[in-house]
């Protein structure tokens, strides 16, 4: 059942994915060792010459040199293998191929012990969204058969915490931001950011940290479960 934040009604929970979901480190580390044996496949003089550790400053370095992509995992992913097979004479084809490895590998993510249970009943009683400045897919990983759409940066041009993509998903869902309930695990991307959209927020924090300037009125999570047992406690 909704449950009231004073006045309002929160109808929607919004999630952050990444780290907030499942941990993001081990299934980047899983896709680039399977774009790596890939590679070793189809393009072994180029397995050769990129290792793990070189395969990391070149993304590193792409970074640093399209902030203008900051927002777009995905592309920034595509020009890092374009820099590795076109000079062996890799066509564009070969990169999406590429690409099609890495990302489905990507998607192969292990969620945080409780969370796709907690997730499954909450759809029951909230319309479920995500709001990510990733690039996972919710088809890919499951996470269609209970959330009704995702938002991700890429789409939208900008990323967490401008309030311009909360504002896109709550336009995509037809709802007024303070009915919206956003859990995330960045103080600064998802909190701040969902506060200042007009949302309201939680902080997902697994990891203990140290968050002196917590909004009073953001609760401080440690699991999925914990954000059940907080909603149970709102009044309907």
């Amino acid at each position: 059942m909704p449950r009231r934040f004073g006045s309002v009604m929160i109808t929607t929970l919004s999630f952050d994915l990444d780290d907030t979901l499942w941990p993001i480190a081990p299934a980047i580390e899983a896709a680039e060792q399977a774009l790596r044996d890939w590679l070793q496949q189809h393009w072994p003089t180029v397995a050769k010459a990129w290792s793990a550790e070189r395969m990391a400053e070149l993304r590193d370095g792409l970074w640093q040199q399209h902030p203008e992509l900051a927002h777009d995992f995905t592309r920034l992913r595509q020009l890092a293998i374009e820099r590795m097979l076109q000079p062996a004479g890799g066509s564009a084809a070969d990169v999406d191929a590429a690409f099609d490895v890495f990302y489905e590998a990507r998607n192969r993510v292990q969620f945080y012990p409780e969370a796709r249970a907690v997730l499954d009943r909450l759809a029951g009683r909230y319309r479920l969204i995500a709001i990510s400045n990733g690039n996972a897919c919710l088809r890919r990983t499951g996470l269609d058969a209970v959330f009704v759409t995702g938002i991700h940066a890429r789409q939208v041009g900008v990323a967490k915490p401008d309030p311009a993509i909360f504002h896109h998903a709550c336009a995509a869902i037809g709802e007024r931001p303070e009915r919206v309930l956003h859990i995330g695990d960045h103080p600064r991307q998802d909190v701040e950011g969902a506060l200042q959209a007009g949302l309201r927020a939680a902080w997902l924090d697994r990891d203990q940290r140290d968050w002196p300037e917590r909004p009073d009125q953001v609760p401080r999570l440690r699991c999925l479960a914990e954000l059940e047992r907080w909603l149970e406690r709102i009044p309907s």
